[in-house]
């Protein structure tokens, strides 16, 4: 069973910056279609952006509106760099994984293995 494991989560003021970091157990990131998504609440949980396994990025474009930028190293990692924080982009920030398809997808049902989460709080 593939574990995902997020850090960099937290807090910090309007306008500010973090980057958030997901580890996979097996194998290299490259090897999945990898994605973040966030949830509320009181939302359902929503795609904020993928890579695939070429590299390539999709973007949830009225979320992220060119703030979030999100990649990968040549191993374990997958990152989402994020800028521009809203009081809006508070939500626990979820990392998942998928095997089935080979392109990005900000669809929680083409996404096969997940992450506990890590909550990212953006206030004055």
């Amino acid at each position: 069973q593939v574990q995902l494991v997020e850090s960099g989560g937290g807090s910090v003021q309007p306008g500010g910056s973090l980057t958030l970091s997901c580890t996979v157990s097996e194998g290299m990131a490259r090897d999945y279609v990898m994605g973040w998504f966030r949830q509320t609440p009181s939302q359902e949980r929503e795609g904020v952006a993928s890579i695939d396994r070429r590299g390539l990025p999709k973007y949830n474009s009225e979320l992220t509106k060119g703030r979030f930028t999100i990649s990968r190293d040549n191993g374990k990692n997958m990152y989402l760099q994020m800028s521009n924080l809203k009081p809006d982009d508070t939500a626990t920030y979820i990392c998942a994984a998928g095997t089935i398809y080979t392109l990005g997808s900000l669809s929680p049902l083409d996404y096969t293995f997940w992450g506990q989460g890590t909550q990212v709080t953006v206030s004055a």
